[in-house]
């Protein structure tokens, strides 16, 4: 058996300089045991190898394990050296390993990896320096107390020097240490806990910490996971949690009792903007049109040529409601004129349904497209752009109080009653909608247009005008004949 010892100081380069030498003398992991400068051999163990003995083959991995084995490195599990060489001597031969993600082996490295970093994490983020020089020195001096998890502060010094590069400081942990001095960093082993002189600067810092602490937004389980408890007893600011934690209900309950109001004549101006939103249309019938042509509700009115309100006889039994227009009902402002509208035309005719006796409408009155050089592609609208929508579609169906409710398509069924999912499975049968009013859903006509399947087109077109013809029949049904007033 093998033993090598890997230094606690500069293990990265130890550790790749002889696990080379192993490989290229061709050393299995199981005839090979890992230690640190602290752990004595075992009883039947030879010390490591020599320098490799001379050979032709060129022994190539994988950058992404060069990498993952420099940060692995600094784990604190002891099995770690052996780990990384028992997968190195595996990946010799079959370097699509680093690719693996059924591997167990790689699995472990990666998590031990993970775990590193995040401790270099903590340490960036936690690490608390006090002023233990001269402070009249152009050159200060401070001085920090960490206990990582990892041997993180090895790989993590790099960062220290560059943040902190005007001034000399030390990072002492119990295990190694980092000491910056002239701009150069060396490392040292096993420096006992200092007695750290107090920091004026801390207080400003607690009090700037108690001020940003906002109680009304406290989760303690995702700050204690973000700022572990192990850290605090490093952290001057963490003397003040449990206090804020412990008061953070009643403070929240202040601020909202303390929050500023709107000036009366404010106030009155937005209940009355509000009121409007969620009040039906109560103004003449002829005046709906008009103002639905001049929303500005929403973002779709700015590119869109002019919104698009219903059609029909204010008397129709049935109400028919379409997405959103498309590029020809953009262009001419009237509902289902184009390519889906002319083939609803058709099938409706083979079902019955008499078009110009219904009132066609769509559930966004504003054409949502995206520019593809001269053609303008659909897009479906968002539940945001169809909610802002609504307080239209819902004036018109108070107006024309239809006695039943054709939904075309997800959106559609969305506004009308508050879901667009699964619409093959709805299709066919009425829910309820504003008012108590029956929706009938049912597939939109552009969905037949993109069908390329052509036994499932024929199919589709089928359920559709199935559909068509329920939906005048039950317009027709006596039994749901309503009152006017």
């Amino acid at each position: 058996m093998r033993h090598v010892v890997v230094p606690r100081i500069g293990a990265a380069r130890a550790w790749r300089d002889t696990a080379r030498d192993l490989l290229l003398s061709g050393v299995p992991p199981e005839e090979v045991t890992w230690g640190g400068t602290g752990q004595d051999r075992g009883l039947f163990d030879t010390p490591g190898p020599g320098p490799a003995s001379p050979s032709s083959d060129r022994i190539t991995v994988p950058r992404s394990f060069l990498q993952m084995a420099d940060t692995v490195i600094w784990h604190s599990d002891p099995t770690r050296f052996a780990r990384l060489y028992a997968f190195l001597w595996r990946l010799k031969e079959a370097p699509h390993l680093m690719s693996d993600r059924g591997d167990a082996q790689l699995s472990r490295l990666r998590q031990m990896e993970k775990n590193v970093r995040r401790c270099q994490h903590k340490m960036k983020a936690f690490v608390r320096f006090r002023e233990i020089g001269d402070p009249t020195d152009p050159r200060r001096s401070f001085a920090a107390w960490f206990e990582p998890t990892h041997h993180t502060v090895e790989p993590a010094a790099g960062f220290f020097a560059r943040r902190f590069a005007d001034m000399d400081w030390r990072i002492l942990t119990p295990d190694i240490s980092a000491v910056f001095e002239n701009g150069k960093v060396r490392f040292e082993e096993d420096h006992p806990r200092p007695d750290l002189p107090e920091d004026a600067s801390e207080t400003l810092w607690v009090t700037y910490f108690r001020n940003i602490f906002n109680p009304a937004r406290l989760k303690v389980q995702a700050m204690q996971s973000e700022m572990p408890k192990k850290y605090w007893k490093n952290m001057p600011e963490a003397a003040a949690i449990p206090e804020l934690i412990a008061g953070a209900p009643a403070r929240a309950r202040e601020m909202a009792l303390n929050a500023p109001s709107l000036p009366p004549s404010r106030m009155a101006a937005v209940q009355a903007q509000q009121a409007h939103l969620t009040s039906a249309w109560d103004g003449l019938a002829d005046d709906l049109p008009r103002q639905i042509r001049a929303c500005t509700r929403c973002p779709l009115h700015r590119s869109a040529t002019q919104a698009v309100p219903g059609e029909g006889p204010l008397s129709a039994r049935l109400m028919i409601v379409a997405e959103q227009p498309g590029d020809q009902e953009d262009l001419q402002g009237r509902p289902l004129v184009g390519p889906a509208g002319q083939l609803f035309d058709r099938i409706a005719g083979d079902a019955g349904l008499d078009r110009n006796a219904a009132f066609i409408t769509n559930a966004v009155k504003h054409f949502k497209f995206r520019p593809r050089g001269r053609q303008r592609i659909h897009q479906r609208p968002d539940a945001g752009e169809t909610e802002h929508c609504r307080w239209w579609l819902e004036s018109e169906i108070n107006l024309i109080r239809p006695v039943v409710i054709l939904a075309l398509g997800a959106t559609a069924a969305l506004s009308l009653t508050g879901s667009g999912t699964d619409l093959m499975q709805r299709r066919g049968r009425a829910e309820a909608g504003p008012g108590g009013i029956p929706v009938l859903i049912t597939l939109h006509p552009a969905y037949l247009l993109r069908q390329p399947d052509v036994d499932k087109k024929a199919a589709a077109t089928d359920q559709f005008r199935s559909d068509l013809a329920l939906a005048q029949r039950m317009s027709e049904d006596t039994g749901s004949s309503r009152e006017r007033a």
